[in-house]
């Protein structure tokens, strides 16, 4: 079993002067440089430090978030996927050892354990979801190095933005009160193939995810909307997405 070249223990919080300490950083007491931002580099090994619903020391606030224990990270303001950190956290080769925090006053970081990228977001700064694990040995073999970009890109279709969008209370909400029919073209899955298609229907999440911070909760009947996938898939053909109104005005338009 491979197991963490260093012993820190999930669950349990440590400063930064502490990951020093226990990795054998010089000067664990001096937290300067790379030490006081995002993550830090050390014998091979990166540490992330990601501040929840909090700003940073500097003030920049990039909405990291937990949902259903991955993390949605931001990078440095101008880092993108093309910078070399975050295609060394893309590759899978290196152990990022995981720290989190909700309060930036508080010197204190989770330990939520051994980064893996399980999606991205091609934008600046560059928007990550991070998956953890016990230990190298632990990661889920789709996501392992050899395998992880090909593997990503074959299942874009589970987007970061539908991740948020996956709370079964609000999505039951959501369709309970449209129905199952896209709002945009009508298209009802179980009319057109029986019983199979029954309830089948996407959920079109109307906040862009750049804007989902602190206070966020999800409103199913005016943050939701039920559409079918071609309608969907079209809807994200713009970057801010078409509303449901605007792609209901192109089809009439077209036809």
């Amino acid at each position: 079993m491979i197991i963490l070249k260093y012993n820190f223990v999930i669950g349990e919080t440590y400063t930064r002067k502490d990951v020093k300490t226990i990795i054998g950083a010089e000067d664990p007491h001096l937290t300067t440089g790379q030490w006081t931002t995002g993550y830090a580099s050390f014998d091979g090994c990166y540490f992330l430090f990601a501040n929840i619903n909090s700003p940073g020391r500097t003030g920049h606030n990039y909405k990291n978030n937990l949902v259903d224990n991955d993390l949605y990270w931001f990078s440095k303001k101008k880092q993108t996927l093309k910078t070399k950190t975050i295609k060394n956290f893309l590759s899978g080769k290196y152990e990022v050892y995981a720290f989190t925090r909700t309060d930036s006053k508080n010197p204190n970081f989770m330990f939520h354990g051994l980064g893996f990228v399980k999606d991205y977001e091609d934008v600046q700064p560059a928007h990550l979801v991070w998956g953890f694990s016990k230990s190298l040995s632990n990661i889920p073999n789709e996501y392992r190095s050899k395998k992880r970009i090909s593997y990503i890109e074959g299942v874009r279709r589970k987007t970061m933005i539908t991740k948020y969008e996956r709370n079964p209370a609000a999505r039951k909400k959501c369709i309970e009160h449209y129905g199952a029919s896209c709002l945009v073209c009508d298209m009802n899955f179980e009319e057109k193939y029986g019983k199979i298609g029954k309830d089948f229907i996407h959920v079109h999440h109307e906040v862009e995810i750049s804007s989902i911070g602190k206070e966020y909760e999800i409103d199913p009947i005016t943050d939701l909307k039920p559409v079918c996938p071609n309608c969907h898939a079209m809807l994200h053909k713009r970057k801010p997405a078409y509303s449901i109104g605007e792609l209901t005005i192109l089809i009439k338009e077209n036809n």
